[in-house]
């Protein structure tokens, strides 16, 4: 790279906490210039950025597809650099699939998958970074191993998951479209650090998958190497399984048979 090349960056929304925050670590330890989407995770957004090498931080509220589509327009042409946008904000709320509440999903669907395919078509559009370019759709195991459970959020992630291929087919040739489909990584929803560590391990490996695991997967995809349209699992094989609850109530389940038993 020239010394007057401008650093490859890249936009990750929930880029200030959990997997964003651990993806936003792993760029910026690879050379590139992050920038740290966040909603109302202020602080932690501008702490990590204090952090890192380079890196700045937007504030955007997904629930405004327009505003977050501009903030992708805004990106591109503020950085010539923009290789790479990360869609890894999602609201994740309980519901079922004996009724769904409809708030809930017209939330997830808009945050889920409206916004994050109005980012990526933008993206697409706009970003002028060398190529390759590339859009990382975090979608969800569940689009092959669902659950009734959080019926609305895995509705979203199918939809999500479902433009991946469509992209991927009207991309230009420098452009290609990406997801992963990440397992169980973190503590999520009401779930306690025992119940954690049970629910992490229900997959074929029986092994916790590492938030690492989702930053190498980023980092590879970000190569252009691998065919577009492609999601990659990792999730220590969960997807492969049939599953009838989410893990959160499975490990829940048999933590009552133990004490029952004990």
């Amino acid at each position: 790279m020239a010394d007057d090349a401008p650093l490859p960056a890249i936009l990750i929304t929930g880029g200030a906490t959990r997997i964003g925050a651990e993806i936003a670590r792993g760029f910026a330890g690879q050379g590139w210039h992050v920038v740290i989407h966040y909603l109302s995770s202020g602080d932690q957004a501008g702490a990590l950025a204090g952090e890192l090498p380079s890196a700045e931080t937007v504030q955007c509220d997904l629930s405004d597809d327009n505003a977050a589509a501009s903030m992708i327009e805004q990106a591109a042409a503020r950085l010539p650099g923009l290789r790479c946008l990360v869609n890894s904000a999602s609201v994740f709320r309980y519901d079922d699939a004996t009724k769904l509440d409809p708030a809930t999903n017209r939330e997830a669907m808009q945050v889920n998958a409206l916004t994050p395919a109005r980012m990526a078509q933008a993206f697409v559009a706009h970003a002028q970074g060398d190529e390759p370019r590339c859009v990382i759709n975090v979608t969800d195991m569940k689009i092959e191993n669902p659950n009734p459970d959080f019926f609305s959020y895995t509705m979203s992630k199918h939809a999500l998951a479902s433009t991946i291929p469509m992209m991927a087919m009207t991309a230009p040739a420098d452009a290609r479209v990406y997801g992963i489909a990440p397992g169980a990584i973190l503590a999520s929803h009401d779930q306690s650090e025992d119940e954690t560590d049970v629910s992490h391990r229900l997959n074929l490996l029986e092994r916790k998958t590492s938030p690492q695991e989702i930053v190498d997967a980023a980092l590879f995809l970000a190569t252009g190497t691998l065919k577009s349209g492609t999601t990659l699992f990792i999730d220590s094989g969960q997807h492969l399984m049939d599953q009838p609850r989410d893990v959160i109530y499975l490990a829940r389940e048999e933590a009552m048979r133990r004490k029952d038993r004990a």
